[in-house]
């Protein structure tokens, strides 16, 4: 069995872009296996075909897995993994070309959307605002200008992550509408 792996990196609002480059994938013949840290994704050689792939963010699927597999079963998903939160799903494209997803509308996408934001987010800016700006600070106070450079360096890069972050989930919502 010929392996492939590649380097890719989506935010948490680029789903879609992963999806498609999953389908895209296996159209050209490699199948996704799966996805580990920093955005390597494994691929098997295959017979091309079109496959759709979907992601979903759900913590209370993943409390009641056995459940949730079970849904996406009854419905024809093939579950793949779970990554970072994501479930990742798969499904040949029927035969008259109707490519179906897990998302039948525009408001539980945005609903996924919103789960991802508190999910990951939110608890991501309370840890974020409880120590980091102690530390700059403290040393800030006590002269050692170094290492609060450094600290005030990693707090800048932190706060642009979190802008950026919460700019690409203004603008998914606001394309949803």
């Amino acid at each position: 069995m010929e392996l492939k792996k590649q380097y890719k990196w989506f935010t948490i609002f680029e789903y879609e872009k992963e999806q498609d480059y999953l389908r895209e994938m296996h159209k050209s013949g490699w199948k996704f296996i799966k996805v580990t840290g920093f955005g390597k994704y494994y691929f098997e050689k295959c017979v091309p075909q079109d496959v759709v792939y979907q992601l979903d963010y759900n913590k209370d699927g993943l409390t009641h897995k056995d459940e949730y597999l079970k849904m996406f079963d009854d419905c024809g998903w093939e579950y793949i993994q779970d990554y970072v939160g994501y479930s990742y799903f798969r499904k040949a494209v029927a035969e008259d070309g109707m490519a179906e997803e897990i998302f039948c509308d525009e408001e539980s996408r945005l609903y996924m959307m919103q789960r991802v934001l508190k999910g990951r987010m939110v608890p991501l800016l309370v840890i974020f605002f409880a120590i980091f700006p102690q530390f700059f600070f403290h040393f800030f106070s006590t002269h050692n200008y170094l290492v609060a450079f450094f600290a005030g360096g990693a707090l800048l890069m932190y706060l642009v992550i979190f802008a950026i972050f919460f700019v690409q989930y203004n603008q998914y919502k606001s394309n949803r509408k």
